[in-house]
This record gives C-alpha cells, sequence and structure tokens, in this order.
C-alpha cells in the first residue's frame, strides 16, 4: 500500500511571522545577513560564505557571466548555466573570474587598420568604450595604442578611418610593468588622473587593464563577494552525463564551486557525480546537488558528500513538473520537513549542510519566510530574469516593457541533461514554459530593495543574523481569509482605471 501524508503542503503565501520583541539595536543597519554557502564542521568557519543569501537559478535565461559579476557585487553568487558547450561554459567562467582581478584581461581589442565603423560595432556588442589597438588584435599582442570615447567624434569621421589614424598612441600613453602590484596601479591611476592603466611585458605586449571605475565599484560594493586574489567568486551547473569533462574545465577556468542541475536529487544518478568529485578531488572541490522535498532525499545526499542541498521540485514560475508528472510538494512544507533533517543531521555528525531553497518565491517577504523556516539561501530564477543583467532580450508589449524567460525543461531549452533518468538522450516532454515577465530595471536598485525590506522584517522579530532568525522566528500559518485581509480591502484605490 502506498505511503500517505495527510497533512497537506503550504506554500510561503499561507504563512506569516509574528512580530518579536525589538530592542534599541535591531535597526536594520545592524543587521548582518552573511550565510554559509558550503557545508563546514562544528566549531569551524566555512570554506566559502555569502554575504547576501541569494543565488541565481541554473538557467539560460538568467545565469551568464554578465549577471553573474552584478550579483557578486551586491554579495551573492550566479551559478553559470550548463546548458552550453564546455567550452562557452568555461569562458563565461574565465570572464567573471578576470573582471575584478583588479587587472583586467582586455576582451575589447581591435588591430591598427580596424575602422571606426568596426570600433562603433564592437562597442555597441561588448558595451566597453575602452579598447585596445594590439598589432594582431588580441588581448596580448603588443600594444600600440588606446581608444575611448574621447579619441573620436562620429559626426566628424567617415566610418573607414582606420584606428591608428585617430587612437591615442603607446608614446603617449602611461603604461605600468607586469610586476606592478594592484595599490601602485591605483596610485598611478589617481596620480596621473587616468581612467585606464594597461599592464604590458618587457616587449610591450599588454597584459591587462586596470580601471579606476573599478576601484570605485569595490568603494562603494563593500559587501561584493570576492576571493583572495579579489576576484569575484562564482559557480557552475553541472549534469550527470558529461561530468567527467565539464568538472575539469570548469575548475581550470577558476569555477569556486560547482552545483549539480537536476529536476530531482534523490538518486543515484547524482550520488555517481559526487563519488566521482570525492574520489578524484577530495574536499577542494565544493558541490552542491538537490533537488528534494523530504528529509529522506536531504540524507541521502548529506551522506553521498554534499556541500548544500536544494529543496524545491515544482514551484518555479516556468515550472510545470508537478502538472506534467504530478510530483512535487509544496516549498514551505517542503523547506520545514529538510530544514529539520538538516539540524538533526548537525546534532548527530557536527556537520552543518546548508540549505538552498529553490523555487516558491513570489513576494519579497516570502525571502524572509524562507530564512525563517531554515533556508540558509535562496536560489532564484524569475526574479533575477525580470533585471538589465539577465542575459534575455527586453522586448515591448503593448506599450509595457518585458524580458523573455523560460524554463530549462521548455522547448526553447531543451535541457534533457537536468531531466534525466537514464533513457535516451532527449526531452521527451517539456517541464518548463516560455514566457515573459515585467522588465524591473537594474539588479542593484532591486536587490537592494528586497534586502531592505529583509533587514526592516528581521528587526519587528527582533533577529539581527539569520541563525537568530531561524532559532527565534515565530511563524504562524493563516487561513485564506486572512490572505485576503492581508491586501488592500474595503476602499476604492486612487489608481483604479476603473474610477472615471
Amino acid at each position: 500500500m502506498a505511503i500517505y501524508i495527510n497533512e497537506p503542503s503550504h506554500t510561503f503565501g499561507e504563512y506569516l511571522l509574528i512580530p518579536g520583541y525589538s530592542s534599541v539595536k535591531c535597526i536594520p543597519s545592524n543587521v548582518d545577513l552573511t550565510t554559509p554557502l558550503v557545508k563546514f564542521k562544528k566549531g569551524e568557519a566555512p570554506a566559502i560564505s555569502l554575504n547576501i543569501p541569494m543565488t541565481s537559478a541554473i538557467m539560460q535565461s538568467v545565469s551568464d557571466n554578465n549577471m553573474a559579476v552584478a550579483l557578486a557585487r551586491e554579495g551573492g553568487l550566479s551559478f553559470i548555466y550548463g546548458s552550453q558547450s564546455i567550452e562557452s561554459q568555461a569562458q563565461m567562467i574565465t570572464k567573471v573570474k578576470g573582471y575584478r582581478a583588479g587587472f583586467v584581461i582586455s576582451d575589447s581589442n581591435v588591430r591598427p587598420e580596424s575602422t571606426l565603423a568596426d570600433v562603433l560595432e564592437l562597442k555597441d556588442k561588448t558595451g566597453h568604450s575602452t579598447m585596445a589597438v594590439t598589432d594582431d588584435g588580441s588581448p596580448t599582442g603588443r600594444l600600440l595604442g588606446i581608444i575611448t570615447s574621447r579619441d573620436y567624434r562620429i559626426s566628424r569621421m567617415a566610418p573607414d578611418t582606420r584606428a591608428e589614424d585617430f587612437m591615442t598612441r603607446f608614446d603617449d600613453l602611461v603604461c605600468a610593468g607586469e610586476s606592478t602590484t594592484l595599490k601602485e596601479a591605483n596610485d598611478i591611476i589617481w596620480e596621473h588622473k587616468l581612467n585606464c592603466l594597461p599592464v604590458i611585458d618587457n616587449d610591450q605586449r599588454l597584459v591587462s587593464l586596470v580601471f579606476r571605475k573599478d576601484y570605485n565599484e569595490h568603494k562603494t560594493n563593500e559587501s561584493e563577494l570576492i576571493d583572495g586574489s579579489k576576484r569575484y567568486i562564482v559557480g557552475a551547473g553541472i549534469n550527470t552525463r558529461d561530468y567527467e569533462k565539464r568538472i575539469p574545465a570548469l575548475l581550470k577556468a577558476g569555477a569556486d564551486v560547482l552545483c549539480i542541475d537536476s529536476s530531482e536529487g534523490y538518486s543515484e544518478w547524482q550520488k555517481i557525480v559526487l563519488d566521482h568529485v570525492r574520489k578524484n578531488y577530495g574536499d577542494t572541490v565544493k558541490i552542491g546537488a538537490g533537488n528534494v522535498v523530504d528529509k529522506d532525499g536531504f540524507r541521502f545526499l548529506a551522506e553521498a558528500g554534499a556541500d548544500f542541498v536544494k529543496v524545491g521540485i515544482g514551484g518555479g514560475a516556468i515550472c510545470i513538473t508537478r502538472e506534467q508528472k504530478g510530483i512535487g510538494r509544496g516549498q514551505a512544507t517542503a523547506l520545514i520537513e529538510v530544514s529539520k533533517a538538516r539540524d538533526e543531521y548537525y546534532q548527530e555528525t557536527g556537520v552543518y549542510i546548508p540549505i538552498c531553497s529553490d523555487g516558491g518565491i513570489v513576494h519579497d517577504y516570502h525571502i524572509t519566510l524562507a530564512l525563517a523556516m531554515g533556508a540558509d539561501f535562496l536560489m532564484l530564477g524569475r526574479y533575477f530574469a525580470r533585471f538589465d543583467e539577465s542575459p534575455t532580450k527586453k522586448v515591448n508589449i503593448n506599450g509595457s516593457y518585458m524580458k523573455e524567460y523560460w524554463g530549462e525543461g521548455s522547448a526553447r531549452a531543451r535541457n534533457w541533461q537536468r531531466y534525466d533518468l537514464g533513457g535516451d538522450a532527449r526531452l521527451s516532454f517539456e517541464e518548463g514554459v516560455d514566457s515573459l515577465v515585467p522588465y524591473a530595471g537594474s539588479l542593484k536598485d532591486n536587490v537592494g530593495l528586497s534586502l531592505s525590506k529583509v533587514r526592516s522584517t528581521m528587526c519587528n522579530c527582533g533577529c539581527l543574523s539569520i541563525p537568530e532568525l531561524q532559532k527565534n522566528a515565530k511563524i504562524t500559518l493563516i487561513s485564506s481569509t486572512s490572505i485576503v485581509e492581508g491586501g488592500a480591502h474595503d476602499v476604492v484605490l486612487k489608481n483604479d482605471s476603473k474610477i472615471l
């Protein structure tokens, strides 16, 4: 006979937090959102922690190198999507690791014979206004000059004007040797009032560039997530098919943490991958697994060696797994059970395995609820897909701007590896949809607003850290009538178009 669970599974929208005692210290600026990303032993610090409890989903329409840089600036982390070639994914990782080292490998380069039209085309493609002119057009060629937007005027120059005729020539540049430290480079920038400092070797070959804006950005993004070399921390998604080839390529590119991207994690396929990682890399490689929705699934992945466990099946905005296959669980109920299993495992073993809540977030306050229910951090797809930094197009629909957003199980993505059960190498049926989400502007502004709500709510609960919230929060299940009561009701809104 099948096992029946008579208790209904619940979503975040069915719960509210009850305020707790707030001392004078409970102000938003005192709230610490630091949280562990990977497992650690009692009394020890995790190898990687997040400065904010947010990661971006392993999706084509969400997490590329641009998203990874933008989110790391705010203290979170992106998992670059794995449903692409190994080479392409590794290249994205390399771009992220090179972006914030202070010494940036130039990825906008032209030859001396390139034309103004070529320069403008490259600028439109990359968004970079500073370009190196090298003898072979490569990022490590012999440096001949630099082009910035101050070197040309489109209205007064012919499109076929050669770069060598309007670039700032090498003899007029201030350059630094490759042994120059970042502090020394910044001192040179300030002393000579530069926006960009080329770093060259003894043969005048370009090594890297140092930008004034990076110094300024670091000062205004003190929560940015960086490694010991001041490079942005970045994750990468892998699958259970080509992991033996993909993992070493991603590690070589600089990936700091991996995650098995699968719709269902309570599977021998995931254990095989985890066994492979531990056998070949020991504990030096950090890798998360999932997704699961109950204590059995968590325990399985914990004992298999996962560094963190993702929770959630069927709760994503574009996910139709529940509709297609009839499996899954309400996100709140799944998270509560897995969090309890995580705490029990910690008591037994002294090893704390962070939990990632993946899916089910509709409103900002759901983030705080997820943390209170035991999540250490969240993985968000629709949330990040709305921003400028996501890799999708912004389209105008009936006068309103939208961003494209599609699931990995959609016909558009055809990420069959994510739903792989060991059969044919194809997507048998769709488990995700192709959709649009309202355009919301920049990541920085929106993340800042969302986290200000999280900090404010935590203060209302009398908690100044995520562990405090997990331990002391009071949560109540609410009725459908309470949900209605929680919104504006029994009034006529002034901006209601029906009032005419």
